[in-house]
């Protein structure tokens, strides 16, 4: 399995003033001779990071993943959630040569936790010995800040602004996260249930942690 992120998070979307905001309030924030850059920064490594401890996709963008086999024909588990519509499915043969799967043929099953990728009617297509399939997907939470949950929002608010304060500090290590942002992301976090073939296991988007992992 291969998942690769073909869309990053659009700059025009990420929350730049209400971080700055929040610096002011919280870290005696100076923005003179702070470049935009360094706030971008730390605003995505936080989303990043909130991503892979939850398992969610929070901003809505364009991934690809890329699969040799299937887990089971009668259904695909997907490695991130939640999924808003699967744009294609391609079939890749051993020789390279691509065959585009009508629509009519698959469907999107979707789930808070673990959506699915389902056939409709029989199984899903054969993949050719040495050859892959890959689909195109588009995920995430919200096409918005605004239309973000407000507890991640303000999450991702907060651990951004614990990057800041701490950028200069190297001895924060195995994904060390404050207390208030682990319990506002909590609920979020991704179910330790077993769902048969293709269940977390085959999850794949960052770290899925149950809620009794370490935080």
């Amino acid at each position: 399995m291969m998942l690769s992120e073909v869309t990053p998070v659009p700059e025009a979307v990420l929350p730049q003033e209400a971080f700055k905001a929040h610096l002011r309030l919280g870290t005696g924030f100076d923005e003179a001779g702070l470049q935009e850059a360094v706030l971008i920064s730390f605003l995505r490594a936080a989303i990043a990071a909130i991503e892979a401890r939850t398992g969610k996709v929070l901003l809505a963008r364009d991934f690809q993943l890329t699969l040799s086999t299937w887990r089971d024909p009668q259904m695909q588990a997907l490695p991130l959630a939640p999924v808003q519509m699967i744009q294609s499915v391609t079939l890749v043969d051993g020789a390279g040569s691509e065959q585009l799967l009508a629509p009519e043929r698959y469907r999107l099953e979707p789930d808070s936790q673990q959506p699915r990728l389902r056939p409709v009617g029989g199984t899903l297509p054969v993949i050719a010995s040495g050859g892959a399939v890959r689909m195109a997907i588009r995920a995430g939470m919200a096409n918005s800040w605004a239309a973000l949950p407000g507890d991640l929002a303000q999450a991702v608010l907060m651990l951004a602004a614990h990057y800041y304060e701490f950028r200069d500090d190297t001895r924060l290590q195995g994904g060390c996260m404050p207390f208030g942002v682990t319990s506002l992301i909590e609920r979020y976090r991704a179910l330790r249930v077993s769902l048969g073939v293709g269940a977390a296991g085959d999850r794949g988007f960052g770290r899925n942690l149950g809620p009794g992992a370490d935080a």
